[in-house]
């Protein structure tokens, strides 16, 4: 059972990076973790940021019996502390397959949405060193790839607008249990932290103190090499990228003649990521090798990530392949179309659809693209990108009160600290929002100088 008998001592340093001045929301499930971090911010906040809001939110998976009364639970002791809490449910049908995904995609939009609610941009999670040792630890029985090595990034932003903070990384789950039975405060246990036939939990039986050590250092490592190649190729891509049109992107020759073949490769799959509008990087091999094809000149065209790859005498072309597209569908405020544009609404937009232009779509002006962008490419880019359609009638880009905004794929829904660099060089070439910066102090991982 969950009580409260002692007053926690002031303890800052998980927190010192971070600004706090526009409040937070804390991620509070009733385990350990959550309810150490819970105390830590509530003390903090008193001490350093009275004035700031500091609201707490459990998200109930309605997966497990006892979930509904161990949030009710959890909000006696937010009473306790003099906290605002709130409850959030997981409606709706469940998957059969890849339930742990879900239900993470879930908890952050649900954690995202009561942050706009309440008109703060940050939601605070009591992630551990344990926890990022496991991510390390699975990460590595799957094979992946250095990037995913760098485990959980300090700071993430969710759907271009909400940081997403975990500053409990450096700290162990038994430390912050051993505060919690100092200061006479419980916790839940949730069985399914021990159920093996999920796959963290095999994951932290298996895991020694050897084993801990190797993770940490192996994500320590990962995240310098991935903020150091992500900004090397934030480089290339201003020096050598354009966008001339919506949807087709122009690279300069020298792109492929660049010395630095990994940075040049890692560019080319940020790049056909965000044209494509995948979620995920194109695959490592297949992007070097259609580096080399490019760079010795045995390559005009090719596909690869939903992107069509024009290579012609001086000029590289990449736009969105025709296959795949989405159906039209009803206009829906925030929807992600395609990866690549975020539907907006001002209103209710009544019989509005989104659909591909198709060619309804006007090239500009006579002259006013670039001599190097031949017209069947350009038509063909605008073809792919979404128009706003109104009783059959195609009112280009936005109308009707619909507007399609662009966004960096591959960081439209989670852009890990790790990543800004690149991104903000993608979002400049798309004509995408400007990212905000993290609410980090500079000395913190990946941190941008502003």
């Amino acid at each position: 059972m969950l009580t409260l008998e002692a007053e926690p001592d002031h303890d800052a340093r998980p927190f010192l990076d971070i600004d706090f001045s526009g409040g937070a929301v804390v991620a509070i499930s009733g385990g350990s973790d959550s309810t150490a971090l819970l105390i830590l911010l509530k003390n903090h906040f008193r001490a350093r940021w009275p004035a700031a809001k500091l609201v707490a939110v459990t998200i109930d998976h309605a997966l497990r019996a006892a979930s509904h009364d161990e949030a009710l639970q959890v909000g006696r002791l937010c009473a306790g502390l003099g906290i605002e809490h709130r409850i959030r449910v997981w409606d709706g049908p469940k998957p059969r397959s890849g339930i742990a995904a879900a239900g993470r995609e879930a908890r952050y939009r649900l954690l995202a949405t009561v942050a706009r609610e309440e008109g703060v941009g940050m939601v605070v999670s009591g992630h551990t060193a344990d926890d990022q040792a496991e991510t390390v630890a699975m990460r590595l029985e799957r094979s992946e790839d250095a990037r995913g090595l760098a485990g959980m990034a300090p700071a993430t932003l969710y759907d271009d607008e909400v940081w997403i903070v975990r500053p409990l990384l450096r700290l162990r789950r038994a430390q912050l249990r051993d505060m919690l039975r100092q200061r006479g405060v419980g916790w839940i246990d949730d069985p399914t932290n021990e159920d093996r036939t999920y796959e963290r939990p095999r994951v932290r039986a298996a895991l020694d103190g050897e084993g801990f050590a190797t993770a940490m250092r192996l994500a320590a490592e990962a995240a310098r090499k991935r903020c150091d190649l992500g900004a090397r190729a934030a480089r290339l891509i201003r020096r050598h990228a354009a966008q001339p049109i919506s949807g087709l992107v122009y690279l300069q020759p020298a792109f492929v003649g660049e010395p630095d073949r990994e940075v040049a490769a890692y560019a080319l799959r940020l790049l056909l990521a965000a044209v494509g509008g995948l979620p995920q990087l194109a695959d490592t091999e297949r992007a070097e090798a259609l580096l080399a094809a490019l760079a010795e000149g045995t390559s005009s065209r090719a596909t690869l990530a939903r992107v069509l790859v024009d290579a012609r005498r001086g000029a590289i072309f990449l736009l969105r392949e025709a296959r795949g597209l989405p159906e039209p569908m009803p206009a829906v405020d925030g929807f992600l179309w395609d990866g690549r544009r975020r539907i907006t609404l001002r209103d209710s937009a009544g019989s509005v659809v989104i659909a591909p232009a198709g060619g309804t779509e006007a090239l500009p002006a006579t002259g006013a693209l670039p001599r190097q962008v031949p017209e069947s490419l350009a038509r063909a880019a605008l073809a792919a990108e979404p128009a706003v359609w109104c009783d059959g009638r195609c009112l280009g880009r936005q109308g009707a009160g619909v507007a399609t905004v662009p966004v960096v794929a591959p960081f439209a829904r989670f852009l890990p600290g790790f990543d800004l660099e690149p991104a903000r060089a993608l979002a400049q070439l798309a004509g995408a929002a400007p990212i905000p910066y993290p609410p980090l102090e500079p000395s913190s991982p990946c941190a941008p100088r502003r």
